[in-house]
């Protein structure tokens, strides 16, 4: 097995190079931040970006915890790839989470100067700085998917493949925001969370009156909605609720990043038009 490392300070472009990295060197897999990383899927571990504060997502990135040294351990065994690149901010810290996965210290260690400009390097800086932008080298579906909770969103990137000559791919990968920055801790109240479910709710046509709404938190950055709402007569009740599931759906998880598993309407009432005064 054959083990390469990519390293520089945080916030340089790593983790947005790392697929043209492995790319170029042909890795079947990437360690970045807690995860393994197989081509566009999420294989195993848990992101150090997800991590409440900065001292557990160090601590994650080093796989310290031993659960989640030994998922990735057994998950390497069944992937079993020839080469594995890792992600780190210096040498000294490749080694020890090549240590603590009991791999062999990288052959090759590569600073984030060979594959970016220092122009690059300045402006992934200004985004870490001042957005508190993140990269995961895997989709967003797929990070969505095994990390619920994070604001993400896609970016697109080049890749040249090296057995094919002038052939460009396109690679999806995402950019999320941790739940933790260097201005401290970003927490969502239900009522806020309530609150975009009524605006979408509202924007629904036949929708007179939103009801009541509950946000039940099924697990972390997982939640359920419960609505009842009052439909106005005339219009068909199942497609009013069918759009009403849709609208609250993408409008909470494209506002907070949350998962929205389900979204249960109970329809209470339905509303009549006001009786017209009667003619002589």
């Amino acid at each position: 097995m054959e083990i390469y490392a990519l390293v520089g300070p945080s916030g340089t472009g790593k983790s947005h190079r790392a697929a043209v990295v492995a790319n170029q060197l042909e890795a079947q897999a990437i360690i970045d931040d807690g995860l393994l990383i197989q081509g566009n899927r999420i294989i195993a571990g848990s992101s150090a970006k997800r991590q409440p504060t900065r001292i557990g997502a160090i601590k994650a990135a080093l796989f310290m915890e031993e659960n989640q040294a030994q998922e990735i351990i057994d998950a390497l065994t069944q992937l079993a790839p020839n080469k594995i690149l890792i992600l780190g901010t210096s040498a000294g810290m490749v080694k020890r989470i090549a240590n603590r996965l009991g791999l062999p210290f990288p052959q090759k260690i590569m600073n984030i100067e060979e594959f970016a400009s220092e122009k690059e390097i300045r402006k992934a800086k200004f985004h870490r700085t001042h957005f508190s932008k993140h990269v995961i080298p895997a989709p967003t579906l797929e990070v969505k998917k095994s990390l619920p909770g994070i604001l993400v969103d896609p970016l697109h990137i080049f890749l040249k493949k090296k057995e094919s000559p002038g052939k460009k791919d396109w690679l999806e990968q995402s950019v999320i925001r941790p739940t933790f920055t260097f201005n401290g801790k970003l927490t969502i109240a239900d009522s806020a969370i309530s609150a975009l479910a009524g605006h979408a709710a509202r924007s629904v046509e036949g929708v007179t009156s939103t009801g009541r709404i509950i946000i039940n938190v099924e697990q972390e950055g997982i939640i359920s909605i419960d609505i009842s709402p009052t439909i106005a007569y005339g219009l068909p009740v199942h497609q009013v609720a069918s759009e009403l599931q849709r609208q609250i759906e993408l409008t909470v998880e494209k506002t907070t990043g949350l998962q929205v598993r389900k979204v249960n309407v109970l329809v209470k009432s339905i509303s009549f038009p006001k009786a017209t005064e009667a003619t002589n």
